[in-house]
């Protein structure tokens, strides 16, 4: 246990972690004159830091320099931004192992998701660094003769950055990399969870602004609470507001951003199922399943919530998910022989434990029983078992996103279009699968009848993404879009361009104006 402590001070001595932090940076000095809060790790209960957050005073502070820097910044070519893009992989490439441990530490993901999300961060700056030499706009014909007409993107301004618990780097890391490369720039407002890791990204990222003398206010961090969120989402000068958690604080962001008619990248809720077919591959299904279902401890956005079963197959698959919940390894999530490490806290842990008492008053019947881990390995109150229940896709408790490991299990019979139906009978719409051998089943799945997600996978699980595509979902996910494909184009205005090169004036539609 001591050596397991002097681990975690010396890992958090070398990036720069004390025990009293300031949580607020403008990118050159730290402040704050809020509340001190607490960072406490999941995964044994310790004390890992204290942050002082950031009132309203240092809000406006950061506004008002992230303005003044705007202006400047957006003139610096986009290659060049690019090239500070590519700085900012390469220190998080110098420091991967030690922010992968961190985060599994502070949030309590297994140290392998951990040094995942940072690898996800490398990724979208090697993305972004080959986006900012192909900002492209479309030239088109004119009615007129003697004219051109194009598109182009500008700049917004100030991108603003709310992030959830679950992925406390990462989510940053794909706004700042293409909002930085559009020539905007940008104010974070990490999870109070997971204040710590906010702190080593702004290290980071600090050092590169002020080896290259980029202006202050380019990066801002401001730790705080729910009321510099509603800040942030009513502030006319925050040109872009992107959101991710809760589908609730999402519909709150919605509301007061479309208030002053502003706009919001909303990345919320996920419900997201498998669809099982009777030609499935059995074994490539249940590891795809319980990975999607217990990874994070089921505190991703994209876990698998439901799995959709045909009736044929349906006493097989709770045979082989039976076995393989028995197998799994339940611990601290540094511990590479874990598969599952602890939910984010005690609320998230009160809420698991009543979501297993709903499920069984609405008719569940529970295949792999959940519950609270009780002993000396578990170094926490934090540690629960992944749990699987048969039961109804209408009832309440199916229709909730609960961000622990509980799996339900759905029969359907008759065709695909009956389990699709059932799929997509919930509210959200973030991510699917379908696990089958049958080409045509896939391609329905993928077709305009068939899944209503954001990401539809076929023979791949729901949890997980890929930079390079376009991530996000529908309905009550938001329908925004982060990361890859074409979705920097939500931190750019589009500006169309007409050019009279001739000496007449022609009017649009014929119209004649003679004076």
């Amino acid at each position: 246990m001591n050596s397991e402590k002097n681990n975690i001070k010396s890992l958090l001595t070398k990036l720069g972690i004390t025990e009293n932090n300031k949580g607020c940076s403008n990118g050159i000095e730290w402040f704050g004159s809020g509340e001190l809060i607490n960072s406490h790790s999941p995964v044994n209960g310790s004390l890992l830091g204290k942050v002082q957050v950031g009132n309203k005073k240092d809000y406006n502070k950061l506004m008002n320099e992230a303005e003044n820097a705007f202006k400047s910044f957006r003139k610096i070519p986009a290659p060049e931004r690019g090239n500070l893009v590519r700085l900012l992989g390469n220190k998080i490439r110098e420091n991967k192992a030690e922010l992968g441990e961190l985060v599994s530490w502070e949030m309590g993901k297994s140290l392998q998701e951990g040094l995942g999300e940072v690898q996800e961060m490398i990724d979208i700056c090697d993305f972004a660094v080959g986006l900012s030499r192909q900002l492209y706009g479309l030239t088109m014909h004119s009615e007129r003769p003697n004219h051109r007409m194009y598109e182009q993107y500008h700049p917004l301004g100030i991108v603003g950055v709310i992030s959830a618990f679950n992925f406390p780097v990462a989510v940053w890391s794909w706004n700042v990399a293409l909002a930085w490369v559009c020539g905007n720039v940008c104010i974070w407002k990490p999870s109070e969870k997971t204040p710590l890791c906010s702190i080593v990204c702004q290290n980071l990222i600090s050092q590169i602004l002020k080896d290259n003398n980029i202006p202050i206010g380019v990066s801002c961090l401001i730790n705080g609470d729910r009321n510099i969120g509603q800040l942030m989402s009513d502030d006319n000068r925050i040109n872009l507001l992107s959101a991710t958690g809760s589908t609730k604080m999402g519909k709150d962001v919605a509301q007061r951003v479309g208030t002053r008619l502003g706009k919001s990248l909303l990345e919320l809720g996920g419900n997201n199922a498998i669809i099982v077919t009777p030609s499935v591959n059995i074994k490539q299904a249940v590891i795809n399943i319980v990975f999607g279902a217990v990874g994070t401890c089921g505190q991703r956005c994209t876990s698998t919530r439901r799995i959709i079963v045909h009736e044929s197959i349906i006493e097989q698959i709770k045979v082989e998910l039976s076995k393989a919940y028995k197998q799994l390894n339940i611990g601290n999530p540094l511990d590479e022989s874990n598969h599952v490490g602890p939910l984010i806290d005690n609320d998230a842990v009160n809420q698991y434990l009543s979501a297993l008492n709903i499920v069984k008053e609405q008719g569940g019947k529970f295949i792999v029983e959940g519950g609270l881990l009780k002993g000396k390995e578990y170094e926490s109150n934090c540690y629960v078992k992944p749990a699987i229940a048969e039961i109804k896709n209408h009832v309440s408790i199916v229709q909730t996103e609960t961000f622990a490991p509980i799996l339900y299990l759905i029969k359907y019979s008759g065709n695909l279009e009956n389990a699709i139906e059932i799929m997509n009978d919930v509210k959200q719409g973030l991510s699917s699968a379908i696990m089958t051998k049958n080409l045509k089943d896939s391609e329905t799945f993928l077709s305009h009848s068939g899944s209503d997600c954001g990401i539809a996978n076929v023979n791949i699980g729901t949890s997980g993404a890929e930079i390079g595509g376009a991530f996000g979902g529908e309905k009550e996910t938001g329908g925004g879009r982060e990361s890859g494909s074409d979705a920097w184009k939500v931190y750019m205005r589009r500006q169309t361009n007409t050019i009279n090169f001739s000496s007449e004036l022609a009017l649009a539609q014929g119209i004649n104006f003679d004076l």
